[in-house]
């Protein structure tokens, strides 16, 4: 068996990296575009389409990542990677797009799928709490997503104010098209973080940086660039429907569906070391960002830049104080 030198192991492990973050973009481009002829087409607001279709399509990785973590032993990083992702798509994400396009919305428009979102952060905080995490526990919370996206489906008429720029649409003509391009998007976005979050733990490895900060950190990270890449290519298209309802929608889908089919398939012990900043960071970041939406109901260039500070302070802890992500 050939063993690898450190830097070779580095330069494979960047090349991944690289390959992912291209896949990522592409992915990106392609479910935007798909999506928003679905939505044109079927008169579902972008909206409901980001915070369903898009939204679970770009938490895939996330679903992989952590079922295969609790079935290796691991489950610190299945709840880990939920807890860093669900604040990179916040802070990170969101930030970042603010960053390129000022975010503004209704509020009205966003009461039920925010309030969704903290009703499901409140039950990972219980379960987590309580160590509930049981398949039937998981099972339910599963019943409660698949019964708010019904809902969703059969009250959804909001028709956000979009662009009508169709000129970038990939040449998408009929809804066939549009399937078989946003399929196309959704494997991307899953094959190029798998690829990049591969790259980055294997070059965690080889400079010496424990698991336990790169479940917490980087596989977080890596599994939210889904998000990021697909709200950047919205946000060059001004589809601010795709953009919130994606982070909205990916946060809600984090919990009720990759905590709740992880623990449907093997039940999810909780680390204690989760019930400390971790969780609460969490929490806090998903209700200030409700209520900052709520209030405001906009998110411009300074505040996205402070948000993308917060999220660097949040990474930084992390590593200034390791003990706590054993």
């Amino acid at each position: 068996m050939i063993e690898l030198t450190t830097y070779e192991l580095f330069v494979l492990a960047a090349g991944a990296m690289a390959f992912g973050l291209y896949l990522l973009i592409k992915g990106g481009d392609w479910t935007v575009d798909a999506a928003v002829f679905v939505a044109e087409r079927t008169g579902l607001s972008p909206l409901f389409i980001g915070a369903t279709i898009v939204s679970f399509g770009t938490s895939v990785p996330e679903l992989f990542t952590s079922v295969n973590a609790n079935l290796q032993g691991y489950p610190g990083i299945s709840l880990g990677n939920v807890l860093g992702s669900n604040v990179a798509n916040i802070l990170l994400v969101l930030g970042a797009t603010a960053f390129i396009f000022k975010v503004t919305a209704d509020p009205k428009h966003l009461m039920k799928d925010l309030a969704m979102m903290l009703l499901a952060t409140a039950i990972m905080v219980y379960g987590m709490l309580t160590d509930s995490f049981s398949q039937i526990f998981g099972l339910i919370m599963f019943a409660i997503l698949v019964t708010f996206v019904v809902y969703q489906y059969k009250t959804d008429s909001i028709v956000l104010e979009e662009d009508d720029d169709d000129e970038e649409t990939l040449g998408i003509t009929t809804m066939k098209g549009a399937v078989i391009v946003l399929l196309g998007g959704l494997a991307a976005l899953a094959v190029g973080s798998e690829l990049l979050v591969k790259g980055a733990v294997q070059t965690g490895t080889a400079i010496g940086v424990p698991e336990a900060v790169i479940g917490m950190t980087v596989v977080a990270f890596g599994t939210s660039l889904p998000e990021l890449s697909t709200c950047i290519a919205a946000a060059r298209k001004q589809s601010v429907g795709l953009i919130l309802g994606n982070i909205i929608g990916s946060n809600t889908f984090n919990i009720l569906s990759i905590i709740a089919l992880t623990a449907v398939i093997k039940p999810l012990d909780v680390d204690p070391v989760l019930l400390g900043m971790e969780l609460w960071v969490t929490v806090a970041v998903a209700v200030l960002f409700a209520v900052w939406m709520l209030v405001v109901g906009r998110i411009t260039k300074p505040v996205g830049i402070v948000m993308m500070l917060g999220y660097v302070v949040f990474i930084a802890a992390q590593y200034l104080q390791p003990q706590m992500v054993t």
